[in-house]
């Protein structure tokens, strides 16, 4: 497949209803306008981007049995067009990847407490499961950490492994991604285990440094994980909170992401309804430093996306039916409110092309 030439200005929302939504921002004043709709059957909840650009492929959050989707983006307008469909080998996919060679989709199974590998054929569809792992562990919070939760899972930057975020099980297990062998293997020496009841969600790689940050939903924290790429071994430096010292409400971690020049860490906190801002050292141990926290104007921000040029900060308020546009300085990172709202139902997930 030959590289696409979408437009960088469009963009991709997951959502809580049957449809993807196709939306274009204006990079000079940061204005979304919604463009499109496909339906994509139900709660096409998590989106992820083939690296040729050619290809999105969708999780569909159901129980007990979930799916994930693959669709043709066109490449004149971006509109997608379904190619297939198939099983995620477990109750409620919440995430996909796909790895850096576009050879295979990885999903985490969240009810189902797994991880799976399918193959993707070379016009971009989905090939069956090859590899399902099951996770075992459980934390100390009975609500949420009764059986195992796997929450993300991507590939590391030398696509050698793989890493898988549990919040049940308060571990981040480590993989050996087999593209030969279209299997996931568990290296058990190589996993971090998380302070108790901490709950990691997502994932992000610094750019640079060996290092993984993990937003742990359940304690409100982000921690700092050296990554040896050698070994395939995880083990922890530290965290500190996403939110404002003293305050004590309810509140969710969900998303992460690190800037490209890997001076800055995002963090989306629901219940606080903010982003939190740090800043990483640029030593080898990437100490973080907590910036800034400012509100997303919206209830619920769930997944988070710079856009290319690096300007602009766009959030998904799930409950408040919106998407949300902040200005980013590109020194600092800090982030500045706008007036670019767009209104749609339930996002949760957002991608450009």
């Amino acid at each position: 497949m030959t590289e696409a030439r979408t437009d960088p200005d469009l963009l991709y929302v997951g959502t809580y209803t049957e449809n993807i939504y196709l939306v274009r921002m204006d990079r000079r004043s940061g204005e979304l306008v919604r463009v499109g709709a496909v339906n994509a059957g139900a709660n096409p909840s998590f989106l992820s981007i083939h690296p040729n650009g050619r290809v999105l492929y969708a999780v569909n959050e159901l129980e007990p049995t979930g799916a994930v989707s693959a669709f043709a983006i066109e490449r004149a307008t971006g509109a997608l067009t379904r190619i297939n469909e198939e099983p995620s080998g477990g109750g409620a996919p919440c995430y996909v990847s796909v790895d850096l060679t576009g050879r295979a989709a990885l999903v985490a199974n969240y009810a189902g407490g797994s991880v799976a590998l399918l193959p993707i054929e070379t016009n971009g569809a989905l090939a069956p499961t090859t590899s399902v792992v099951q996770h075992t562990g459980k934390g100390p919070n009975a609500e949420r950490q009764e059986a195992p939760h796997a929450h993300c899972i991507l590939p590391d930057p030398s696509n050698r492994f793989a890493l898988a975020a549990d919040l049940g099980a308060d571990r981040v297990f480590v993989y050996r991604l087999d593209l030969e062998g279209r299997s996931l293997r568990h290296i058990e020496e190589g996993d971090a285990v998380m302070r108790p009841g901490a709950g990691p969600r997502h994932l992000a790689f610094h750019p640079t440094l060996p290092l993984v940050f993990v937003a742990n939903e359940l304690d409100s924290t982000v921690a700092t994980l050296r990554f040896d790429s050698t070994r395939g071994a995880l083990s922890l430096l530290d965290a500190h909170p996403t939110v404002p010292a003293g305050w004590t409400g309810r509140n969710y971690p969900a998303d992460i992401h690190v800037a490209a020049s890997g001076r800055t860490l995002y963090v989306s906190n629901r219940g606080h309804n903010s982003i939190a801002v740090f800043s990483v050292a640029e030593t080898t141990g990437g100490a973080l430093a907590l910036e800034q926290v400012i509100s997303t104007a919206g209830d619920w921000p769930r997944n988070f996306s710079l856009d290319p040029s690096g300007r602009w900060l766009l959030v998904a308020n799930q409950r408040s039916d919106s998407v949300a546009v902040f200005g980013r300085d590109p020194d600092t990172g800090r982030l500045s409110t706008t007036p670019q709202r767009l209104a749609l139902p339930s996002p949760v997930c957002l991608r450009f092309a």
